[in-house]
């Protein structure tokens, strides 16, 4: 399951935003360090091919992947050196996949600023410039004990040491260590690291209702240091949650908000970890949505199912969504010849559905 962790600034919407996508009802106040410990919410991820497939086969019902949302408290500036509740923070950001970076920038006079000012640059490097001082304190310990092993000739501590030396370059400059690619001769180096800013970050532009662009300032930061940008009303999307689907819907229309908060901020989580979706369906039976990452096989689709289908892999049936709706089914598909067998090297495509033939 993805781990996705929502960070910021205190009072930065993170909370709301979190109440928002999972209509878990975290605690939203109006002062700092609301949230202590990080709340968690798991969120089904909805695919609207999926409830096509699951009518053309007939499937009993549909179980979604999900994503799991933490909202971890704010972050103030000292929290590398333990400022705030600073360690057990960065501590909750380490064992997530990827970070939601929720910057304000709506000028809601009625909700407190830390800084006593609306800055969406300032705060950004305030976030920032703690992740990465915590890194570079990580970095340089690593290396340290690195050097031993490289002095051996060992291969690949020879190239970790390289890599952390620039790492710890790239960090005192005030890049993010997501900018140095980890080298092929050392590919377990990030994992030993496991650096802060290392992680996919997206950033969540917390903007007023009705503003649905991401100001220049963070889609241009966001750029410069390899992350993506989406721009969201926390508070309209807390309110729309409240209401069912049909009256979330009017209001939507009304405000000209289209697309869900929960829709742009998973599609954007998604997008980091450049993962695909496929399904697996049957008559009769539970249709279920799965991701994948990109690039990868078959083989490692049935991994995700279960690792005894993976072990026992002879092959796969495999057929894009859209052929298997176009078809009626399988039955149909079969027919058209669209119905495809596939071995375990068959590199998966976004919208497969796959059935995966195996022995016990």
């Amino acid at each position: 399951m993805m781990k996705v962790g929502l960070v910021g600034m205190p009072n930065a919407g993170k909370s709301s935003l979190f109440n928002a996508l999972s209509q878990a009802g975290a605690e939203a106040a109006n002062y700092p360090f609301t949230t202590i410990e990080p709340n968690v919410a798991v969120v089904p991820v909805k695919d609207e091919r999926m409830v096509q497939v699951a009518e053309t086969v007939k499937a009993s019902n549909i179980v979604w992947d999900t994503i799991e949302f933490h909202d971890i408290a704010g972050l103030v500036a000292g929290a590398s050196k333990g400022e705030g509740l600073g360690n057990k923070f960065l501590a909750n950001i380490r064992e997530c996949d990827a970070l939601l970076h929720v910057v304000r920038a709506h000028n809601d006079e009625n909700v407190i600023h830390p800084e006593g000012s609306v800055d969406p640059a300032r705060d950004i490097e305030t976030i920032e410039t703690e992740l990465l001082l915590a890194d570079l304190d990580s970095a340089e310990r690593r290396h340290a004990r690195v050097v031993r092993d490289a002095r051996s000739g060992d291969k690949a501590a020879v190239a970790e040491e390289a890599w952390l030396r620039r790492v710890i370059e790239a960090l005192q400059a005030g890049q993010p260590a997501r900018t140095v690619p980890v080298p092929a001769d050392a590919p377990d180096a990030a994992r030993n690291l496991s650096p802060l800013t290392g992680k996919p970050v997206l950033f969540v532009a917390n903007v007023d209702e009705g503003d649905d662009a991401v100001p220049s300032v963070v889609a241009d930061h966001a750029a410069a240091t390899g992350a993506a940008a989406v721009a969201i009303s926390s508070r309209v999307e807390a309110e729309l949650s409240e209401l069912d689907d049909e009256e979330a819907a009017l209001m939507r229309d009304e405000l000209g908000v289209g697309e869900s908060g929960l829709s742009r901020v998973v599609n954007g989580a998604f997008g980091l970890l450049h993962l695909i979706a496929f399904f697996t369906a049957g008559e009769g039976k539970p249709a279920q949505t799965w991701h994948l990452r990109e690039g990868l096989s078959a083989w490692h689709a049935a991994g995700q199912i279960h690792t005894d289908i993976q072990k026992g892999f002879v092959r796969a049936e495999v057929i894009a969504w859209n052929a298997l709706v176009d078809a009626g089914g399988y039955a149909g598909a079969r027919e058209r010849g669209t119905l495809r067998l596939e071995g375990r090297d068959y590199v998966m495509a976004d919208g497969d559905v796959i059935t995966v033939k195996f022995t016990p």
